[in-house]
C-alpha cells in the first residue's frame, strides 16, 4: 500500500513538469519559435520544468542511495564550523526576506560528532533553508547546539507562521505537503524532509518538530558525540 501510494505520488509530482515541457516544446514547433515575443519565454520556461525533474530525479536518488547505511563515511564532523559555511551558502535568501541567521549565544565552545560530513551537511541545508523559507520577514533563524552525554542535539528554530498540529506526524513523509499550492510556488520538490529523516536515521539517531502557530517552528535532530 505504501509502495502504491509512492509511485502514485512519484506520477503525479512528475507529470506537472513533464506536460509543461511538452506544451511549450510543442508551442515552439508549431510556430511560436518564429515571434520573438514569446520564444524565449516559452524556451526559458521550459528549462525551468527541466530543472524542476532532474532535481525531483536527484532526490529520488538520494532517498534510494540512503536506505542503505553501510554507505555512510563517519568522522569527525565540526558542526559549529559545517553550521557557518551552511548560513554562509544561505545568506542571499535570508537576505531577501531581511531574516537574521544566528547562533544561539549560550552554544558549547566545541561541537563535533561522528557523522558523515557531505550528510549532515545536506541536513543542514534542508533545515535552514526551509526556516527561511517558511520564516516571517524580517525574523530569525537560531542554531542551538545541547550536549546531552552521549549525543549532541541540535535545534533550528524559526519564528515564522508555525505548522498546523495535524500535520506534524506526517511532515517527514515523502511528498506530504502542508499546503500543497503553497509549497510547490515556493519549489522544492516535497522531498526533502524525508531525506532529513532518512540521513538521521542512517547514523541510528532521531528528528523531531515542534511548531506552535505564530510563534515558529523548531525542528531538532542528534548525532553521537566525536
Amino acid at each position: 500500500n505504501f509502495r502504491r501510494e509512492f509511485l502514485g505520488n512519484v506520477s503525479h509530482e512528475l507529470k506537472t513538469p513533464i506536460q509543461n515541457i511538452q506544451g511549450y516544446i510543442h508551442t515552439l514547433l508549431d510556430g511560436a519559435l518564429d515571434d520573438k515575443k514569446v520564444n524565449r519565454i516559452f524556451l526559458n520556461k521550459a528549462a525551468k520544468s527541466t530543472d524542476r525533474l532532474v532535481e525531483m530525479v536527484n532526490d529520488l536518488t538520494s532517498i534510494s542511495t540512503l536506505e542503505d547505511s553501510s554507505s555512510l563515511d563517519i568522522k569527525d564532523v565540526d558542526l559549529l564550523k559545517l553550521t557557518q559555511d551552511v548560513f554562509e551558502m544561505a545568506e542571499d535568501q535570508a537576505k531577501l526576506k531581511e531574516i537574521t541567521l544566528a547562533f544561539n549565544k549560550n552554544n558549547p565552545k566545541s561541537v563535533v560528532v561522528k557523522a558523515d560530513l557531505a550528510k549532515v551537511r545536506q541536513v543542514l541545508v534542508n533545515l535552514i533553508v526551509n526556516a527561511i523559507k517558511y520564516g516571517k520577514k524580517g525574523g530569525k533563524v537560531t542554531v542551538r547546539f545541547f550536549d546531552m552525554d552521549k549525543n549532541i542535539l541540535t535545534e533550528i528554530a524559526d519564528n515564522g507562521f508555525g505548522i498546523e498540529a495535524e500535520h506534524l506526524p506526517r511532515l517527514f513523509e515523502r511528498f506530504y505537503r502542508t499546503d500543497a499550492g503553497r509549497s510547490r510556488d515556493q519549489g522544492g520538490t516535497g522531498l526533502g524532509l524525508a531525506i532529513v529523516k532518512h540521513i538521521i536515521e542512517s547514523h541510528n539517531q532521531t528528528i523531531n518538530v515542534r511548531s506552535t502557530i505564530g510563534v515558529g517552528s523548531t525542528f531538532a535532530f542528534t548525532l553521537k558525540k566525536g
